[in-house]
């Protein structure tokens, strides 16, 4: 007699590594993975020295910078990915929205590292206060935002990319220029780890936003390109706004919007468009490229855990990060 208790249909399917559809699914789980780091392995109290030497005006640069970082990963990781991972092509790709969501949640703590470090309790205080009430950070997340609760699979993309690789960026300058300077380089080598993964889910995002925007007609392509560039002149026109409010007593405002032109340029490349700025590299404060292409901290700072925790060096930053999914012009076709 029949086993009538036997499914006449699967009902649950494994994830299978060993057949891989999307190539780029298995590569960007090797790389998350391989640079994989925790905020505790890295010495924040070595920075106190050069802490102590900075101006209150500084300080408080530094704290609320920080404090809006935080404020835009706890919406990538509550938020954000949640959303981006609901329409997924392959279950690799799922694995790969979980590794990122959990770094995002890596991200918004780590800040909170540096805020115990170097920060009092009053002054923690006022940092989330500030990040709670400032117009313009409240503004951007709101409009994120509201593409994840409601827009397209490919908005939701969209949006994504633009945070990871955009908006992200007027709070980098800052332990950027610090680190070109030879100050806070512990901090600022959590903001480097940081980067790190950024570049990665920027472009892992942005190339599954162009295999998705490749199936649309060249209609559908035409409206959501003009949807795109309207929400950047949208969350860049804000953007400004907010670099204003961090930047205006110290004088840095004109050289943090070249730098978040660059990056918006960055963003729209890794979605496949044509960049909407005539900034380069070459345009940007030298000082903080040189930040950013500066290898490894001048210490090991993952020796005090011993052999077993070995990561990769953070690596120096250049266009070719960017190339995820995009062939390179050497390679054979």
């Amino acid at each position: 007699m029949a086993n009538t208790d036997t499914p006449s249909s699967t009902y649950y399917k494994a994830i299978n590594w060993n057949n891989i559809e999307d190539q780029i699914d298995k590569a960007t789980w090797e790389k998350l993975t391989e640079q994989f780091w925790l905020d505790t392995r890295i010495p924040l109290s070595n920075d106190l020295d050069d802490w102590r030497t900075l101006s209150p005006l500084e300080h408080t640069l530094v704290g609320h910078v920080f404090g809006g970082l935080t404020l835009l990963d706890t919406l990538q990781s509550q938020d954000g990915m949640n959303q981006v991972r609901k329409d997924v092509r392959t279950p690799q790709e799922l694995a790969v929205f979980n590794q990122i969501q959990f770094m995002e949640s890596v991200h918004a703590k780590s800040y909170s590292s540096i805020f115990s470090t170097l920060n009092t309790s009053e002054e923690i205080d006022e940092i989330f206060d500030w990040t709670s009430k400032n117009p313009y950070l409240q503004k951007k997340a709101k409009i994120v935002n509201e593409i994840y609760q409601n827009g397209t699979p490919l908005e939701k993309k969209v949006a994504s990319v633009f945070l990871e690789t955009f908006l992200f960026y007027s709070g980098f300058y800052t332990p950027l220029y610090y680190l070109g300077n030879n100050k806070l380089a512990n901090v600022a080598e959590i903001i480097k780890l940081i980067i790190r993964d950024e570049s990665v889910h920027g472009t892992y995002i942005g190339y599954k936003f162009q295999l998705g925007f490749n199936e649309l007609s060249d209609d559908e392509q035409q409206r959501l390109r003009d949807w795109m560039y309207d929400l950047l002149y949208e969350l860049a026109s804000n953007e400004e706004n907010y670099t204003e409010t961090l930047y205006g007593e110290i004088g840095w405002v004109d050289e943090v919007k070249v730098f978040l032109h660059y990056n918006a340029n960055k963003a729209l490349m890794n979605l496949g468009q044509e960049p909407l700025y005539p900034e380069t590299a070459d345009d940007v404060n030298p000082i903080v490229m040189n930040g950013i292409s500066t290898g490894t901290s001048n210490h090991d700072f993952f020796s005090q855990v011993g052999n077993g925790y070995l990561l990769g060096h953070v690596e120096a930053m250049n266009d070719s990060d960017y190339d995820i999914g995009r062939p390179k012009k050497d390679d054979k076709k």
